[in-house]
């Protein structure tokens, strides 16, 4: 595996390298608690489809309703992670990783309520039932070092999946991923 050096810009919360597009759908982080977490989601939009740019409209509140039935349902919504991986590997950053980004929603890790308040949220586009890309896991690992480079308190038993911080509402990134083949690479 080829792995990219990746490097976070600490004072601007910035991955180095990452297309930048600023969505709207994050605020303040709460004084106190320092960010330790990784949460890892799994997003297609449509559902089940991969390669339009629908995801990157739907973060920065631009989703046209009329472009598929499914949208309409969706596009009100005020949703954004820090990171998106997509298939192909490219990496595009949403909210700067000090500000509070809106991906986690209703959530609790080990007895703590609102894990956007000290997490950050990498989403890869795919589905729970679709393996993800080999290239998806080169870059997230890649990432994942950056992150736990920048922010120390981020730990390994601190990368988790959507569904282990909101398990009665969410199951990605799904049974498909390959949790050890990710922490193994992370050691």
């Amino acid at each position: 595996m080829v792995m990219t050096i990746l490097k976070v810009d600490s004072r601007a919360g910035l991955l180095e390298g990452a297309i930048q597009r600023s969505s709207p759908h994050h605020d303040e982080r709460p004084v106190g608690p320092p960010i330790d977490t990784i949460v890892i989601h799994g997003i297609s939009l449509p559902p089940g489809e991969f390669g339009s740019e629908a995801i990157e409209h739907f973060f920065c509140g631009r989703l046209d309703p009329a472009d598929h039935p499914y949208f309409a349902t969706i596009a009100t919504l005020q949703v954004a992670s820090h990171l998106l991986i997509k298939r192909t590997g490219e990496i595009i950053q949403f909210v700067p990783f000090g500000k509070r980004a809106w991906h986690a929603g209703e959530s609790s890790f080990l007895g703590r309520e609102r894990c956007n308040d000290f997490s950050i949220g990498i989403e890869l586009e795919g589905t729970d039932d679709i393996p993800y890309d080999k290239m998806q896991y080169t870059q997230l690992i890649s990432v994942i070092k950056a992150l736990m480079q920048a922010y120390p308190d981020i730990t390994l038993n601190r990368v988790v999946g959507h569904a282990d911080i909101a398990p009665l509402r969410k199951t990605d990134p799904g049974l498909v991923f390959d949790w050890s083949y990710l922490k193994g690479n992370l050691v």
